[in-house]
């Protein structure tokens, strides 16, 4: 069940990523015909993990794939953070999928639970950690910028 429900987290998220792409009516770009049904399709592998010093990330989607937008899950070991709050000029959101954490904005924390989307916005000092005592699992849905 679990499984299911971060499953439709994972859909929802990836919605409101593709939402502006839905809505325009222009013809479709010159690469459209590298997505296949091969490769947009990404099931979670721990053998594509990549270490980090509090735990591990899955990239879904990294920016090589649709146009520097991306999808990454981030488990994070208790009462750790992946890195301290910081700013950057993509804004960003957080889905959390297990686990407490809590969020920083401007000069706050809160804490947050499973199922809660987080925004940040570009240049605004943010971040999130963990504040329980199990793993936290959350999502990172940005663009980012060209090189």
């Amino acid at each position: 069940m679990k499984l299911f429900v971060s499953g439709i987290g994972i859909m929802i998220l990836m919605c409101i990523m593709m939402v502006n792409m839905s809505a325009q009516t222009q013809d479709p770009p010159a690469d459209s015909t590298k997505y296949t049904i091969e490769n947009c399709i990404n099931t979670f592998s721990r053998d594509k993990i990549e270490k980090t010093a509090v735990g591990y990330q899955y990239w879904f989607a990294d920016t090589s794939f649709a146009d520097r937008k991306t999808l990454k899950m981030s488990v994070v070991a208790p009462h750790k953070a992946t890195h301290p709050p910081h700013k950057h000029k993509e804004d960003e959101f957080f889905f959390v999928l297990e686990g407490k954490a809590e969020f920083y904005l401007k000069g706050k924390w809160t804490p947050v639970e499973p199922y809660t989307s987080l925004y940040c916005p570009s240049w605004v000092e943010h971040g999130i950690r963990n504040a329980g005592d199990t793993e936290l699992k959350y999502l990172v849905i940005k663009k980012y910028e060209k090189k």
